[in-house]
């Protein structure tokens, strides 16, 4: 993708971004269905059940797994790499596998323990419908790929290859001869960023459609492995739980419907997106945990007020049991949350990506629960303080810092990163764009930012505040004023343990770090520049870009 969601992956590829209701998890809109297509139906071939839905499409469903184990699309079949059939994870086993028809919706039930999964098809339609009920955590099922087969799209290397010459960290990050870097975790786009990903050759499309991700964990702003390619193959991934930098424990139940779709190139219809897919034709199968449009509720807020107008709002719903988000309109702050299930649940307003207001909520099936305006108060936006200097936006992001774009789809070594090192002037214009997005105690650690202060601000004491959005090993800030005053070394706050800032992402725990800075640090001559050293600390890590270190979101000194 080349940082760019429209990168060519066939001869054409689409990766749409979503209107603001395709993350609220809103089920409106009916999905027509169609009179029942000539061939439609089922058979055994006595390993697998075969559907045909009348439309051009049959697949086949093991008996023995519920793995997918063809997928024959207008004569050509797609399904299969390496081997390896389509799954949930890695394959599930030994299972109990069913295949009922209603009318004209056919359903393959699979059961492995506590885990049910469902295929669907409906009559006339190019259409796989699926879900995917984790009871507990004795299966392991945190994601559904579809792997496809190689040369039928074209195979530019993009962000996501997987098979470059050089392994460069663990076993998941490669580097091109050229100096780039590829992974499956590179795929810049966030949860709320996009509905379907796939490829198309120009006369046919193969993709993915996403669910509205209620059972999944971390959140609208979450970025996880979407797709790859490689010599071999691609797969294209639904993923129901992803650990990598997750700041949520793993949530348990109904994921779905999503859908792997067929087009003769273009998109998949808007009608099957989250937020918009309606499936009033499987209230009725029996599907476990399945909860229909009249046992959810809805939350829509007048507006929101005291907002900075220069960023894009976006409400969150969370519990242990579900999440669900949408945008705030940008005029008032209007918001609908839609399609959500029966509880109560923490109402989060977020300023880009930063949390600036919380209260609790109560949804009821059948019902829309509305608020009065919601005030944000200035204090809680760090953005409105007065300070002397700021780098940066308080938006819970390192948007505009340098390389902050380039990690969302690349390894901190890419060839194309600019040099992590280099000190910060206040007053140079070029402030935000020199300061590095990322700070590790192996690689830049010792960071210096230059600033002057006039005589009456030298005279008195100022808070210096540094957010960041994430971090690793514990890396965390301690700060040296002109080589003569040195902070405490700050305790760190919760984050996730795993890999984030090599594996494309920053989004962890927003936490901001305070330094009381008495005068007596300070140079008096106005003439002269103060000095602050920013080092990266923690016992945690290994070295270079393993080493530990942070995100950050912005830094100022307070007046």
């Amino acid at each position: 993708m080349s940082g760019s969601p429209n990168r060519p992956i066939g001869r054409r590829t689409f990766v749409a971004g979503t209107l603001a209701a395709a993350g609220s998890a809103a089920l409106v809109g009916p999905l027509a269905g169609s009179a029942s297509a000539a061939g439609f139906g089922w058979s055994d071939d006595g390993s697998n059940y075969v559907v045909d839905t009348g439309a051009g499409l049959v697949f086949k469903v093991g008996k023995a797994n519920g793995d997918l184990t063809s997928l024959v699309h207008r004569g050509t079949e797609y399904q299969g790499y390496g081997g390896k059939n389509s799954h949930i994870e890695s394959g599930l086993g030994t299972s109990t596998v069913t295949i009922a028809q209603s009318g004209s919706t056919i359903l393959i039930s699979v059961t492995h323990g506590t885990l049910k999964h469902y295929y669907a098809a409906r009559s006339g339609e190019n259409n796989v419908y699926l879900w995917t009920d984790k009871a507990d955590s004795s299966v392991s099922a945190t994601r559904y790929i579809v792997r496809v087969r190689a040369g039928l799209f074209l195979n530019d290397e993009p962000d996501s290859y997987t098979y470059a010459p050089t392994t460069i960290e663990a076993s998941d990050v490669f580097q091109k001869s050229d100096g780039q870097t590829r992974s499956k975790h590179y795929s810049k786009l966030r949860v709320m960023d996009y509905a379907y990903l796939g490829w198309s050759t120009g006369s046919v499309g193969l993709w993915i459609v996403r669910s509205n991700h209620e059972k999944a964990s971390g959140g609208p702003f979450y970025r996880s492995l979407l797709r790859h390619q490689s010599a071999d193959g691609g797969g294209l991934y639904e993923i129901l739980y992803y650990g990598e930098n997750q700041t949520e424990p793993e949530r348990y139940g109904l994921q779905g419907p999503y859908v792997i779709a067929f087009t003769d190139g273009g998109a998949p219809s808007s009608s099957l997106y989250p937020g918009t897919l309606t499936t009033p034709w499987a209230d009725g199968l029996g599907i476990s945990g399945y909860v229909p449009a009249s046992g959810r509720g809805r939350v829509a807020g007048v507006g929101i007020a005291g907002r900075n107008r220069a960023y894009a709002y976006t409400v969150g719903l969370a519990n242990s049991a579900a999440q669900y988000w949408g945008s705030a309109r940008s005029s008032d702050g209007y918001f609908s949350v839609a399609g959500v299930l029966p509880g109560t649940y923490t109402l989060t307003v977020h300023k880009g990506e930063l949390a600036v207001y919380s209260t609790s909520v109560t949804v009821s099936a059948g019902t829309t629960t509305t608020l009065d305006t919601i005030t944000v108060p200035s204090t809680n936006d760090p953005g409105n303080a007065t300070a002397i200097w700021r780098i940066g936006d308080w938006n819970g992001t390192p948007g505009g810092f340098k390389n902050a774009d380039l990690m969302t789809y690349a390894h901190p070594s890419d060839v194309r990163a600019a040099s992590w090192t280099g000190n910060v002037v206040i007053g140079s214009g070029t402030e935000t764009s020199a300061f590095p997005c990322y700070l590790w105690k192996d690689v830049n650690s010792g960071l210096l930012v230059y600033f002057r202060l006039t005589a009456a601000q030298a005279a008195a004491s100022h808070t210096l505040r540094i957010g960041v959005t994430t971090a690793y090993a514990n890396g965390r800030p301690q700060v040296v004023v002109n080589d003569t005053w040195t902070s405490s070394v700050p305790s760190p706050p919760t984050q996730p343990s795993t890999r984030s800032l090599t594996v494309g992402s920053y989004r962890g725990n927003n936490h901001t770090y305070t330094y009381s800075i008495p005068a007596s640090a300070w140079r008096t001559d106005t003439g002269q520049y103060n000095v602050l050293k920013i080092n990266v600390v923690s016992g945690s890590g290994t070295t270079g870009f393993l080493s530990a270190g942070t995100s950050v979101d912005a830094l100022d000194l307070l007046a």
